[in-house]
């Protein structure tokens, strides 16, 4: 038999095809129907598709599907599955019963005539596993990297191929399914950025690892979800608000990041055009923070997910460990719009290390032209100075003294600020000492962190916390 990691895009439409009681319909606006032909030229079709459609004009496709301020974007898709999947239901009500049923649709914006655009799109799938099942659904979002209109069809045509292939025949297995998904084509390609399953038969998964492999994986750079565990696509979630991001481990989250988070947010909020309304906090997490022991540990990550989630923010996953390509990729999301990035002082010490850019033929100014260069602020928390025990602000810092005069040039042009009114009863709470003292069994890191952190820690019996009368393990 053939390795099914090796079928080709032909070989698994050909499956599907013969696969008796598989049937379903096409719906495809933007790029054509790539999917779709693909099942068509493999043969057999008849046995798979009931119908497939194309609405390129947009009163057609509001006559279709309802009017649309956007119509590549989530909201068109859901109102595409769930519009096809109804009206096959309704015109073949007797095959429900020897099929399994599904609808695929895809919203695309491919490269146009003159190369302006990026082209990106939402993919989705609602299918039954079972005849006569419930219904489930597979939703995400792709940004295509081919440099033709013809190229990004052909990608997005194995991706379709590959996403109802993955669907019937792996959703039993994360990895296999994720593999499966991205089969012969590779990231400079097609890179996905956001991806949802839902449903009964996929009520084991989280969202969230799901989110977290994306990144580990390298089939994009970041992704995102919210405090329910949603999964959210960065570029739709951020649209047209100004971004205030927080970087760190969060292993826990302690009063002095809350600190950090409210002061920033108070100081941000007074910059010209930002308001409450406008403005989305979020906390990122690096695949370098995320790793222990040299892995990534799965538990260690839900373990904070749940943490920031309980305290109501927003989650980016991102695979950028240095702060100028964070910037220079938030830059494209915001355009126009004002981001604010917090950092603690030592972190600074990073920053201003001319070693760590390397890898740039710029250097450490090429670096600050990309991340200072947008509409960026950073805004500095203090510390106590590890050696002297004194409080140690920006005011201090301690870098070469040929960099100082840049330091004194971002602060003159609104580009570096200190965080004022802190607490400084704060200062000495550090999250490896916390996680420390979770570990060892005591109780005074309660102290240290938010009381609904407490409450979940203890809840959850995260970071190795231990209820009193659980087995220690030796």
């Amino acid at each position: 038999m053939v390795d099914e990691r090796r079928l080709t895009t032909e070989e698994k439409a050909l499956k599907i095809n013969l696969t008796g009681d598989i049937y379903g319909c096409f719906a495809e606006i933007g790029a054509g129907q790539e999917v779709a032909a693909n099942f068509f030229k493999a043969g057999g079709s008849s046995g798979t598709i009931a119908y497939t459609q194309s609405a390129y004009d947009m009163k057609v496709s509001d006559a279709m599907y309802g009017p649309a301020h956007r119509y590549v974007c989530e909201e068109r898709l859901v109102t595409m599955l769930e519009t096809e999947y109804n009206t096959l239901c309704s015109r073949l009500p007797k095959k429900q019963e020897t099929a399994r049923f599904f609808a695929f649709s895809n919203t695309v914006e491919s490269l146009n005539y003159h190369k302006t655009n990026q082209g990106q799109g939402w993919v989705g799938l609602r299918f039954q596993l079972k005849q006569g099942g419930a219904i489930n659904d597979i939703v995400l979002h792709v940004k295509m990297h081919d440099n033709s209109h013809k190229a990004q069809q052909e990608a997005l045509g194995i991706l379709g191929v590959n996403l109802i292939h993955a669907a019937f025949f792996h959703t039993d297995d994360l990895d296999e399914f994720l593999t499966n998904l991205v089969h012969r084509i590779p990231r400079d390609r097609v890179e996905i950025d956001m991806l949802r399953v839902s449903g009964p038969d996929l009520g084991n998964v989280d969202n969230r690892i799901i989110a977290l492999n994306l990144v580990k994986r390298g089939m994009t750079d970041a992704t995102m979800f919210d405090l329910c565990g949603s999964v959210l696509q960065p570029a739709t979630a951020l649209y047209k608000r100004n971004i205030l991001l927080m970087r760190g481990r969060f292993r826990p989250v302690t009063k002095v990041h809350l600190d950090m988070i409210e002061h920033a947010t108070t100081q941000f909020l007074k910059e010209e055009g930002v308001s409450e309304d406008n403005l989305s906090v979020v906390f990122e997490l690096t695949l370098k923070d995320l790793t222990a022991d040299g892995k990534i540990s799965d538990k260690d990550f839900i373990d904070r997910a749940e943490l920031l989630g309980s305290l109501g923010y927003t989650v980016m996953i991102s695979n950028y460990l240095k702060h100028y390509k964070m910037l220079d990729y938030l830059a494209t999301i915001a355009r126009g719009h004002k981001m604010g990035v917090i950092a603690g002082i030592y972190n600074l010490h990073t920053i201003f290390d001319e070693r760590y850019y390397d890898n740039l033929p710029g250097g450490l100014l090429e670096a600050f032209g990309r991340g200072f260069g947008h509409n960026v602020k950073m805004y500095v928390y203090p510390a106590t100075n590890v050696d002297t025990g004194e409080l140690y602000t920006l005011d201090q810092i301690q870098i070469p003294s040929h960099l100082m005069g840049l330091v004194q040039f971002l602060k003159d042009n609104n580009k570096l600020a200190t965080i004022e009114d802190y607490d400084p009863t704060l200062l000495h709470i550090l999250s490896d000492d916390v996680l420390s003292k979770i570990k060892a069994g005591g109780s005074s890191w309660e102290q240290d962190v938010p009381e609904n952190v407490v409450k979940a820690i203890k809840y959850f019996e995260l970071f190795g916390y231990l209820k009193k009368g659980d087995p220690v393990s030796c």
